[in-house]
């Protein structure tokens, strides 16, 4: 083979190396069906990171049945699987129907192809608000289930048709449950809970965000044996219902700018050999 074939073949492989290490990139995520063995580890953020060892939340079990199971992404760090299987337990006992248990994260975390910026790193779950009772069905039936909206379209506050005490019940059940470091609602329903319930300790944990208008959205922290996993701040003091929550109703929130074109975040390097461990 002469030298000249021989630096195109060398140049061709390295080429495919690169491509298949190019871990910036959801689609790489997504095909993913399995997570990676060996223990536990989390490295990076709920924005950019990716987890090994992850364990998958059954499809239903005693107070809530899993939904879009078919995206794969009902995975997690341990004390994120048990977080829901205990709040979902602690619900039924208050009398709360089944609860709908949407996205928590891919096998190996990492970007999506849509639906989430974060949960990436197996310690996001999203909780549907539907207080519906709902009997026992396949998963297969739970595929094309509606989100409804407790949000007036304007966003400027929640639908008195369809937000009730019993919600504000089962997200304050949340936001008391140990573990947690924070739940994220609309801006509106933050605005309501505080104007129920203004100076009450648990509402440190409910922030607003964009979106989150049919769902209530969990995280929690990095867990204590997770050196690699990147936080944020815990949620500042006070109840939440001050100028802060006053903002997101602004124009500027309401209309933030685009987004500026550029080149990918960087994921942790780290993250290259989780996602290509067998």
């Amino acid at each position: 083979m002469g030298k000249a074939v021989l630096g195109v073949l060398v140049a061709l492989l390295a080429h495919g190396v690169a491509a298949a290490q190019d871990i910036s990139r959801a689609e790489s995520w997504g095909a993913v069906a399995t997570p990676a063995s060996g223990p536990v580890r989390i490295i990076g953020s709920t924005g950019l990171g990716c987890i090994a060892g992850a364990v998958e939340l059954p499809d239903d079990g005693p107070g809530w049945q899993s939904v879009r199971v078919s995206r794969n992404r009902h995975w997690g760090h341990p004390a994120m699987v048990g977080w829901v299987q205990a709040f979902a337990g602690r619900a039924q006992a208050q009398g709360f129907p089944d609860l709908w248990i949407g996205d928590l994260s891919q096998p190996r975390g990492g970007p999506m192809t849509f639906g989430h910026a974060s949960h990436q790193a197996g310690i996001d779950a999203d909780i549907w608000l539907d207080l519906n009772p709902k009997p026992r069905v396949a998963a297969a039936q739970r595929e094309t289930i509606p989100e409804v909206s407790l949000v007036l379209p304007d966003g400027s506050g929640v639908d008195p048709a369809r937000f009730t005490d019993r919600h504000a019940a089962l997200i304050r059940l949340a936001a008391e449950m140990p573990g947690l470091d924070r739940l994220l609602v609309n801006p509106a329903i933050k605005q309501e809970l505080c104007r129920r319930h203004a100076g009450q300790a648990w509402l440190r944990r409910v922030r607003p965000w964009r979106g989150h208008d049919s769902h209530m959205h969990i995280r929690l922290p990095c867990p204590s044996d997770q050196p690699e996993c990147r936080g944020i701040a815990p949620p500042p003091p006070g109840d939440g219902c001050d100028a802060t929550l006053a903002w997101w109703f602004t124009e500027e929130a309401r209309r933030p700018p685009p987004r500026r074109s550029g080149p990918r975040p960087v994921m942790p390097a780290a993250c290259a050999g989780v996602l290509s461990a067998r």
